[in-house]
This record gives structure tokens, sequence and C-alpha cells, in this order.
């Protein structure tokens, strides 16, 4: 199979998003639109990714240099145009023997079966390969104007279509496939000749077909190119994640009684037989074994929950937890950073924060890890089948023994012995008569005004 590489266009000012943020580093899914761009890329193949960035959104570079390596960085500056921006790559490929495939940073939906026909017809021997796609609304898209054999003889902007393009339902996504060669060569002979004085990408396949080199387009669906220029198509391509994201899931056994209701991130794992009930959001990094309930409005971030195990409604989990077999986290629990071993139970209003919790161990409502001193975190740890009273504070580091009780409402700052009964409380005053005493003060008192 001939080598590939990628160029990925991520140097956009990304005005009309409004936000601080660059625009690529927006998220559908929790992941960032230019790591879901990048994942794609790499999934189809392609061994060598460039990545044409902006002197603007240094932390744009950052992402690139982390996941790819200095090398995989090419900086556009002045922004000039598509063209423009790819032609920063071309350093980057110098050495580089094979096809190119040139993708936007910002298209979080497209996947590697949307382009591998790019690749096919550069396997069948097409010199340029472009990707089409038939919008709902071709109002402000180029369209890809064919001969009577099929192939592509010009882009036309949808401000220069002629009454007859504009009929013309086929449009361009902005991407394609080329030999490096024959690509940089076309983008070398690029000029700027037109009302923005910028370098534009589709101006190389009018220099192609100058050449006598065949241009033919593959079409993807709608969905997969679409870009994410505004607040408004963010939210667009994250329904249609979430879609799909539910999709997979109910295919693959995972019953959910409101599947609309519920959210996935994009690396979300869910085993067949698991049950979701309504509103759940999955953040990254969770995973869920056959058997489990996740009870409703319950969130889970970094989690595992093992098989059988119940959680919520109205939990939270947190980076960290990781809770064992039949274990149940209740109403208004959240959990970060502990073990919670199989069949222990924290059913009601109880924060559990570094450390764990053993096997079949009782943690009574309101209890408290007292883990974090202002400057530094500390574990506690309760040990198999120890019983927690209700509203018990567990001031970290601290050990309760296997077997141990707590009594409700102390506040345990030392190691408890496994089997003991450890109890902190002041002794209970009472003083007859005083409720009665006061009351009668205080109508005395209300009677005089």
């Amino acid at each position: 199979m001939t080598a590939r590489a990628a160029v990925i266009m991520a140097a956009g000012q990304g005005t009309r998003m409004k936000s601080p943020l660059p625009k690529v580093l927006h998220k559908i899914g929790g992941r960032t639109l230019l790591d879901r761009v990048i994942d794609t890329v790499q999934a189809i193949g392609c061994e060598r990714i460039v990545v044409v960035v902006g002197t603007h959104n240094p932390a744009v570079r950052d992402l690139v240099v982390r996941r790819l390596g200095e090398d995989a960085v090419a900086v556009q500056d002045p922004p000039l145009g598509t063209g423009h921006a790819v032609l920063a790559a071309k350093a980057a490929l110098a050495d580089f023997d094979g096809d190119v495939l040139v993708v936007n940073g910002d298209c979080p939906l497209l996947e590697p079966h949307d382009v591998d026909p790019l690749f096919k017809l550069r396997g069948e021997g097409v010199p340029l390969a472009l990707l089409g796609f038939e919008p709902a609304d071709a109002l402000l898209y180029g369209r890809l104007i064919r001969g009577a054999d099929g192939h592509v003889l010009r882009i036309v902007e949808a401000k220069d279509c002629t009454p007859e393009q504009k009929a013309v339902k086929v449009c361009y996504a902005g991407m394609l496939a080329a030999d490096r060669v024959r690509l940089f060569g076309w983008l070398d002979r690029v000029t700027n000749q037109n009302s923005k004085g910028e370098y534009y990408l589709t101006d190389i396949v009018g220099l192609a077909t100058a050449d006598e080199a065949v241009v033919r387009a593959a079409i993807a669906p709608e969905s997969a190119v679409m870009g994410c220029d505004t607040p408004m198509q963010l939210s667009q391509a994250e329904a249609i994640f979430q879609q799909r994201r539910r999709a997979h899931f109910l295919a693959e056994g995972v019953q959910m009684l409101a599947p609309e209701t519920v959210h996935f991130a994009w690396d979300t794992k869910i085993s067949p037989g698991a049950q979701i009930e309504q509103f759940v959001v999955f953040a990254p990094g969770v995973s869920v074994e056959t058997g489990a309930v996740i009870r409703a409005f319950s969130h889970l971030e970094g989690a595992k929950v093992m098989a059988g195990a119940l959680i919520g409604p109205y939990a939270r989990l947190r980076p960290g937890a990781e809770i064992g077999e039949d274990a149940h986290i209740g109403n208004f629990v959240e959990v970060k950073k502990v073990k919670v071993g199989a069949g222990a139970k924290a059913n009601h209003l109880a924060y559990l924060g570094d450390g764990s919790v053993g096997a079949r161990a009782n943690i009574g409502a309101g209890t408290i890890f007292c883990n974090y001193d202002g400057f530094d975190k500390y574990e506690t740890h309760v040990g198999e089948g120890a019983f927690v009273g209700s509203n018990a504070s567990l001031v970290a580091p601290v050990t309760i023994g296997a077997g141990a009780y707590t009594g409700s409402g102390s506040v345990i700052t030392r190691d408890v012995a496994p089997d003991a009964l450890a109890l902190e409380r002041g002794p209970q005053v009472e003083k007859e008569g005083w409720a009665a005493r006061f009351r009668a003060a205080k109508l005395a008192k209300r009677a005089k005004k």
C-alpha cells in the first residue's frame, strides 16, 4: 500500500465561535475537535501527520506537540488562505514519498470510512481526489462542476455561480488527496490574484485539469464533513455524536429507558447487560461492566464501575473512583480516587475522597472523608466489613480496621483497631424544664409589645 500522510489545517482564527478558546480546542464528546481529527487520520493509516497552526493560538501548538511531537507542527504566519496553509507543511513532508490527505481540523464527525474513498481513488490512479457532499442547503458552498465523464473540471464558489451552477447539488468539502510531489507542485503555482489576495487550495483543481490530470470526487455524508465554526454548529455536531453513541450502545445490548437523555463521552465503555437510567452523564474515562445499574441523574468521570454495582440516583463518581462488584453508591454520594470493595455500601449523602473502602463495609449517611488540609491530600482506609456510623468525620490520614465500628457523629482522628468500637462524643447535658421556661419568657416579651 502506498504510504499515507495527512495535513490538518488548524490555523484558523475561529472568530465566529466568539470564545477565548481556540476553535479546534472546543470539544465534542469530551474530546477536542483537533484530537478527533487526529484520531481519524491515524486510524486510516497516515504514518506522518502535520498540523498547520497559527502563531495566535499557542495552545493548539501545545496539543500537537503533546500528541505528535515538534516535527508535526507547521506554522502559517501570516495566514494567507487555505492553499498557503497547506503549503506551510511542505518542508515537514519534504522527505515523504506517498499520498497526502488534506483535512480540516474542525470536522469532529469525520471517520475513517468517510475519507478512505479518497485513497481508493488514488489507488485507481486518480492524480487528485476531492471529497464532496450534498448539503441540505448549498447556499454558501462551492460547487463541484463535473463533465459528462464525471471528472471534476473546476470548483466554483457560491458567489460566482451561474443559475445553472447553483442547481448543482454536490459541493466541495475542503478535503482532498494527492501524491506529495504533485500536490506541492500545484500549490507552488497557485497565485493570489483574487479579491482577497489569498492563495486558495481550490485553485489546484484548475491547475490539475490544465495539466490534463484527472480530478474525481468521492461523496461523504454532510454530517461527516460538517465544520464547527459557531456555537450552534458545535451543538449540532454534539447532538449527532450523541445519537451515534446511543445507537451503538443500544445495538450492543446496553439497556436505556430514555436514551435521548443520556450523554456519552468519546471513550465511554459499557458492557452488554448494563442498565442506564434517565439523565445520566458520562464524562471521559468511564467504564461500566455488565449487570451494573446507573440510576437517574448521576454524573460519572474517570471512573470504573464493576459488574452488578448500583450507582445513584444523583451520585457523582469523580476520577479515580473504582466501584467493586455489587457495591452500592447511593443518592448524593460523591466518590473521588477511592477504591470501593465488593459489596460495600455508601447509600446516602456521603463524601469519599482519597483512600479505600473494604469489601462489605458500610458507610453511614453524612460520612465525610476529611482528606484535605488546604495544602495536601491524605488517605482514609476503611477495612473489610467495617461499619461507619452516620454523620461521622474521618480525618485523614486514618485507618478503620476490618470489622470495626465507629459511633454516629464521631470525629475519628486516630486509627481504629480491627473489631473495635470508636466513639468521640461530648457528654449529653439535659436541663429539665428549660424549653418551657424559654417559651414562656418569649411569649411574655411578645405580649408587652
